[in-house]
C-alpha cells in the first residue's frame, strides 16, 4: 500500500513597519519554505498569508486561521521561516502546536531549526508542552483562589457564552433567544459538513458579532461549537 503523500503549507507574515524589510519580506519568507520543501521531498507547499498584521494575536488572523484548518485537516507541516511569523508569545506558540499536534499536524520553523516531523522534534515539543502545562497549573491555582474570594463577594465569574446574556443582577445566565437561533444554524452547518472558516465567513457576512463585539474567525466558531453545554 503506498504511503499517503506529504502535504506542506506555509505560512508567512509581515506587520506594516516590516514590509520594507527584504530579510522578513513575504517573498522571502515563500522562498526559504519552499526550499526546505524541495529539500525535505514534499511537493510544492500551499502558502498563506497575512500581509501588515501584527503578530500580538493569532486568532485574529484569517491566513493562519486558514493554514492552520488545512495542515489539521489534511494532516500536514506547517511551515514557517521562523516562530516569529506564527506568535510572539510562548502561550500562543504552545497552543498552535498542541492543536496540530492533536490533529495528526507538524509544525517547521525553519530558523529555530524545529520539526516536529523528526523524533527530536517531537521530543522538543513534548518537552515545551510539559512546561505549558507546568505554568497552567500554577496559573489554575492562583486563578481558583481568586475565583473564591470573587464568589465570597457575589462577583460574575468568566466571560458570557455565545447564546446567552447576562440577567438583570448582573450575574446569573439567561437564554440569548436570538444568538440560541443562530447557534442552532450553525450546529445544522456543522453536521452537514461546513467546516469553521465557512462559517465563520457566513456569521460575518451577516453582521453577527461575538458577546466580545468581534468579528468572527474559524477558531472562535470551534470553541463555540465544541464547547460543553451550561
Amino acid at each position: 500500500m503506498p504511503e499517503p503523500q506529504k502535504v506542506a503549507i506555509g505560512y508567512i507574515r509581515v506587520s506594516t513597519e516590516e514590509q520594507a524589510s527584504e530579510g522578513v519580506s513575504l517573498a522571502s519568507q515563500r522562498g526559504k519554505i519552499s526550499a526546505w520543501a524541495d529539500l525535505n521531498a514534499y511537493p510544492a507547499p500551499e502558502f498563506y498569508e497575512d500581509a501588515g498584521l501584527s503578530g500580538k494575536r493569532y486568532d485574529n488572523r484569517p491566513g493562519l486561521n486558514a493554514a492552520l484548518d488545512a495542515a489539521c485537516s489534511r494532516k500536514a507541516a506547517l511551515v514557517v521561516y521562523s516562530l516569529s511569523r506564527l506568535a510572539r508569545s510562548v502561550k500562543d506558540t504552545i497552543s498552535i502546536g498542541e492543536r496540530l499536534h492533536s490533529a495528526g499536524a507538524d509544525l517547521v520553523s525553519i530558523t529555530e531549526h524545529i520539526d516536529s516531523t523528526t523524533a527530536t522534534g517531537k521530543m522538543l515539543f513534548r518537552m515545551l508542552a510539559v512546561l505549558a502545562e507546568f505554568e497552567r497549573d500554577q496559573l489554575s491555582e492562583r486563578v481558583s483562589v481568586a475565583m473564591q474570594h470573587m464568589r465570597r463577594n457575589g462577583q460574575r465569574i468568566g466571560s458570557v457564552p455565545f447564546g446567552y446574556s447576562l440577567g438583570r443582577d448582573g450575574k446569573t445566565l439567561v437564554e440569548n433567544a436570538e444568538q440560541r437561533g443562530i447557534l442552532d444554524q450553525m450546529t445544522a452547518m456543522r453536521e452537514r459538513g461546513v467546516s469553521y472558516r465557512e462559517i465563520s465567513r457566513w456569521l460575518n457576512a451577516q453582521h453577527v458579532q461575538t458577546n466580545r463585539k468581534a468579528p468572527w474567525h474559524s477558531e472562535t466558531v470551534r470553541q463555540v461549537l465544541t464547547r460543553k453545554p451550561l
